[in-house]
C-alpha cells in the first residue's frame, strides 16, 4: 500500500536526477576549453574592477544596515496596528503604547552602552589619575618622638 504511494516521488525524484545529469554532461561535452590571461579575472556589468573586491568596510555600517532592517520591521507593525486602531477600541491603543516603550526602552539602553556611537572608544590609560587635591605631606613618626 506504502509503494503504491511513494511510486510517483521514485519517478519525479528519478527523473530530476536524470535531468541534473543529462544538462551536466551536455555543458561538459559542448563547453569551451580555453583559458586566457583575463579568463579568471572578475568582471561585472563591462567595468575592469580597478582594485580588490576584497575591502574591510567598518562595523559601523552594518549597524546601520540593522537598525534600518529593524526600523522597517517596526513601521510594518505600527501601519497595521494603524489599519485596525479604529476598530479595536482601546485595546489597540494600549498594546502600541506597550510596544513603542518597549522600543524606546531598547533605544535608550542601546544609547546608555555607546552601541550607536560612530568615533573610537576612548583607550584607557596605563597612567594612574592624577590626584584630586594636594595634601600636606605626612610627619614621620620619627620626628615626633
Amino acid at each position: 500500500m506504502l509503494g503504491d504511494v511513494l511510486w510517483p516521488l521514485a519517478v519525479y525524484a528519478a527523473v530530476a536526477i536524470g535531468l541534473v545529469a543529462a544538462v551536466l554532461a551536455v555543458s561538459n561535452g559542448l563547453g569551451e576549453r580555453h583559458s586566457e590571461h583575463a579568463t579568471g579575472d572578475p568582471f561585472e556589468s563591462g567595468v575592469v574592477p580597478v582594485h580588490r573586491a576584497r575591502f574591510r568596510i567598518h562595523a559601523q555600517f552594518y549597524l546601520v544596515a540593522v537598525l534600518f532592517v529593524i526600523f522597517d520591521i517596526e513601521v510594518v507593525f505600527i501601519v497595521t496596528w494603524a489599519v485596525i486602531a479604529r476598530d479595536g477600541g482601546w485595546a489597540p491603543f494600549v498594546e502600541i503604547l506597550i510596544f513603542i516603550g518597549v522600543l524606546i526602552a531598547a533605544l535608550a539602553y542601546l544609547w546608555r552602552v555607546g552601541a550607536l556611537d560612530w568615533g573610537p572608544r576612548p583607550r584607557a590609560s596605563s597612567r594612574p589619575p592624577a590626584p584630586s587635591s594636594r595634601r600636606a605631606p605626612r610627619p614621620n613618626a620619627v620626628e615626633e618622638a
